[in-house]
């Protein structure tokens, strides 16, 4: 099991926003908080096909190189749990032809205060004691 944690994403664009769950990925390395959205999710949110401001990028993935599309600063994101709300953070947006997860990069985890205490779906925000659990999966085919 991994950790997964509900995001509320907003569009600065359309002002469209959805709620997710997200995986919590260590192994996105970005300089910049980022969220990466299928395709299918950036669709309903405003942001495909991709804005005038997105640029193509190709990224190192376990599978190899991808490209994907990235928008600079595109949404704002929240942590949302049942007792309460963090955030927003301004965020760039990768988009993905081959991901259905939405996946959080290292740098919008940390500004967001997420801390992964146990790899099988245990975190807390950084300033609590409160252990959570995993949400489950949700794909964007």
């Amino acid at each position: 099991m991994a950790v997964r944690v509900r995001l509320r994403i907003k569009s600065l664009e359309t002002g469209r926003s959805v709620e997710t769950p997200a995986l919590v990925n260590s192994g996105f390395e970005a300089e910049s908080p980022q969220v990466l959205l299928p395709q299918s999710l950036a669709r309903r949110l405003g942001l495909w096909p991709p804005p005038p401001d997105a640029r193509l990028v190709e990224v190192g993935t376990a599978g190899g190189p991808v490209r994907n599309y990235m928008v600079p600063g595109a949404v704002e994101v929240s942590v949302v749990t049942p007792d309460r709300v963090r955030g927003p953070v301004r965020s760039d947006v990768m988009i993905s032809n081959l991901e259905y997860e939405v996946l959080i990069s290292d740098q919008l985890g940390s500004a967001l205060g997420i801390v992964i205490l146990d790899l099988r779906g245990k975190w807390r925000f950084s300033d609590e004691g409160v252990v959570r659990e995993t949400e489950g999966p949700q794909y964007w085919y």
